[in-house]
């Protein structure tokens, strides 16, 4: 377990800082506080994305 900052986790995630932080006020990803701040842990990051996912459907061959 590593412990980011928001801009760490905004790069980590590959996106910008104020997303970090709106998912963080709507409590949609968990979150530690130190004092006054706050920190967020990588392996959540990674269930973040993972719930995320959408897995390709198969397609069917179409003949004719």
């Amino acid at each position: 377990m590593t412990l980011l900052t928001v801009d760490q986790a905004a790069a980590y995630l590959g996106t910008g800082p104020r997303f970090i932080r709106r998912l963080i006020a709507e409590k949609r990803i968990p979150y530690v506080k130190l004092g006054s701040k706050v920190r967020l842990e990588d392996t959540d990051l990674d269930a973040f994305v993972s719930a995320g996912r959408i897995e390709a459907q198969p397609q069917q061959l179409r003949l004719g």
